[in-house]
């Protein structure tokens, strides 16, 4: 049963944090993700094609009592021009804070991962000392020898840096 109290502890303390990223929003961050989210959903679709049918009825024949903006519509093209620059930038701000707080969530993988492996290193150490003690051939294979190394982050990283193609 430990398994299900150390998953519902580490659920409730994942929740708890994307809670409080969510809560120490501005008011601004708050207003661009509800837009941003709105935006990619298909009634937005839905609605602009009806606006833009519309639009273009009314304004279609020039004898209409009804026209506002004459072909070539340029009314129509300027605020759907305010509306994608708006739209964009709202979408920006929405990523930006997304990109924050998967930063976030990267550094604290990070750093989890890199207390596992420090851990491992020891419990790995503390077998093989129990294994030299009772004089298990086991505790002398070359590769547990290299694992029970303290692993050196920069190493791996230069190694990492030498092999992975160059981005451009």
């Amino acid at each position: 049963m430990q398994t299900a109290s150390t998953t519902a502890r580490n659920i409730k303390a994942i929740s708890e944090l994307e809670h409080s990223a969510l809560t120490q929003r501005s008011l601004s961050a708050r207003v661009g993700d509800v837009i941003a989210s709105h935006a990619g959903k298909m009634w937005f679709v839905i609605f602009h094609v009806v606006w833009f049918c519309l639009w273009l009825w009314l304004n279609s024949e020039s004898k209409s009592k009804f026209a506002f903006d004459p072909f070539p519509y340029q009314l129509l093209s300027t605020v759907v021009s305010l509306e994608s620059i708006f739209l964009s930038l709202f979408i920006l701000m929405s990523q930006n804070r997304s990109n924050i707080q998967a930063d976030q969530r990267n550094h604290l993988d990070l750093q989890i991962n890199l207390l596992s492996e420090e851990e491992n290193t020891k419990m790995l150490q503390m077998l093989q000392a129990i294994c030299a003690h009772h004089k298990l051939a086991i505790g002398k294979d070359p590769e547990i020898m290299a694992m029970t190394k303290q692993t050196e982050i920069n190493e791996v990283l230069s190694e990492l840096q030498e092999h992975l193609p160059a981005t451009e």
